[in-house]
C-alpha cells in the first residue's frame, strides 16, 4: 500500500521477529524505505537494522526522525517470563515510549499488534465488541497498551491507530505451541490433557504480515481488528491433521484427565519458584491448551483483504519446512529470522 502514490519511510519496532521479519519483507517489496529497531539484529535485514530498546524514549525518538509510520511488534509474550513485571515494563512502558516519540516527531500513524489474549480463556467466536477479560498478565498488558494507543490517537484528529489482535501464529521457524505440540507428535510423546473437544482458532504468518501490510491503507481514525484464519479446529482434529502430514498412521492419543493436568502443571510451578529454571509444563499452558479459543475476524475479512494462504495449506508449509526432508523443505523455503 502507497500512500498518495509515494512510497513511505516505515519503522518496524520488533521487526527482527517471527511475525516482523515477514512483514519487513512485503513492505519492501512494495517499495517502502524499512527501518528495523530490535533489541536483536536481524538475521534477514542486518543491513536494515538498528540497535532500539522499545523502552529507551531516546532511542525511539531518534529511530522515528522523519518517519511517516510506526509498527509497534516488540512484546513480552511467553508464557515462563520472570519476573511478572517485564510485561509491563516491555508492553505497557513501551506503549508510552512509542506514543511520546509519535508526539515528538510528529508521526500520525501508528500500527500496533496487539493479541486475543485480551479476551481472556473460553472464548466462543469472540469479536471486537465482546468485553476483554485477560487472565493472564500478557492480556492484561497488552490491553492496557491498546488503551494507551487509544488515548495517544484521540488528541488528534488527523491521527491513524491500526490495532491488530492476532490469534495463535503459526509458521516456517516459529518455537511457540504449535511446533511444540508437532514436536511432540513426531516424537511420539505427545499426551492429550482433556477431552480434545475444545476449538482452537490459528493464523498463518504470512496472512497476519499481509494483513499488517494492508493496515496502512486505513483511514483516519481508530481500527480494531481481529485476525484469525478459518477453519477452527478441534484438537483432536488437529492432532491428527499433524500426524497426516508427518507420515504417521491414525491414532487416538493416550489421553490424562484435566484435573490431573493441573496437577502436573502446579507441580512444575513450584519447582520453578524453587530452582529459578523454566519447564515445559504450567497451570497457565495447562488452561490455555485446553480452553476453547475460538474468535471471529470476519470485519479483517470484510475488508477488502485477501489472505494469500488458505490455513490448511499453512500448516502444511509448517510441518514440511520443521519436520520433513531437506528437498520437501526447499519448496517452502521461508526467511530465515525466528
Amino acid at each position: 500500500m502507497i500512500r498518495d502514490g509515494l512510497p513511505m519511510r516505515i519503522v518496524v519496532l520488533g521487526g527482527s521477529g517471527f511475525i516482523g521479519t515477514r512483514l519487513v519483507k512485503r513492505l519492501l517489496e512494495a517499495g517502502h524505505d524499512v527501518v528495523i529497531g530490535d533489541i536483536r539484529a536481524s538475521e534477514t535485514y542486518p543491513y536494515l537494522w538498528r540497535h532500539c530498546d522499545v523502552r529507551d524514549v531516546n532511542a525511539v525518538k531518534e529511530i522515528c526522525e522523519g518517519t511517516d509510520v510506526i509498527y509497534n511488534l516488540a512484546a513480552e509474550h511467553r508464557d515462563d517470563v520472570f519476573p511478572l513485571s517485564r510485561y509491563h515494563e516491555v508492553n505497557v512502558d513501551g506503549a508510552r515510549v512509542v506514543c511520546e516519540a509519535a508526539e515528538a516527531t510528529g508521526i500520525d500513524h501508528i500500527i500496533f499488534t496487539s493479541s486475543v489474549a485480551v479476551y481472556g480463556l473460553g472464548t466462543n467466536d469472540a469479536d471486537e465488541c465482546v468485553q476483554p477479560r485477560p487472565f493472564n498478565e500478557y492480556g492484561r498488558t497488552k490491553l492496557v497498551a491498546e488503551g494507551i494507543y487509544r488515548e495517544w490517537c484521540s488528541r488528534s484528529a488527523g491521527r491513524r491507530l491500526v490495532i491488530v489482535r492476532p490469534t495463535v501464529v503459526i509458521g516456517e521457524g516459529n518455537r511457540g505451541n504449535f511446533y511444540q505440540l508437532a514436536r511432540q507428535i513426531a516424537t511420539g510423546r505427545f499426551v492429550m490433557v482433556g477431552s480434545g473437544k475444545n476449538r482452537k482458532s490459528m493464523a498463518y504468518v504470512e496472512n497476519v504480515a499481509a494483513f499488517l501490510e494492508f493496515g496502512l491503507g486505513f483511514g483516519r481514525g481508530e481500527h480494531v481488528y481481529n485476525y484469525v484464519d478459518k477453519p477452527d479446529l478441534d484438537m483432536n482434529s488437529l492432532v491428527e491433521l499433524i500426524r497426516t502430514e508427518l507420515g504417521r498412521a491414525p491414532r487416538p492419543p493416550f489421553k490424562v484427565p484435566y484435573w490431573l493436568g493441573l496437577l502436573a502443571g502446579a507441580g512444575c510451578d513450584l519447582l520453578r519458584l524453587v530452582t529459578r529454571r523454566n519447564f515445559p509444563l504450567s497451570v497457565v499452558r495447562v488452561k490455555k491448551f485446553c480452553a476453547n479459543t475460538q474468535f471471529n475476524a470476519d470485519r479483517a475479512h470484510s475488508s477488502g483483504f485477501k489472505a494469500p494462504v488458505d490455513l490448511l495449506t499453512g500448516v502444511q508449509r509448517t510441518i514440511a519446512w520443521e519436520f520433513n526432508s531437506a528437498k520437501d523443505r526447499m519448496e517452502w523455503e521461508p526467511v530465515k529470522s525466528i
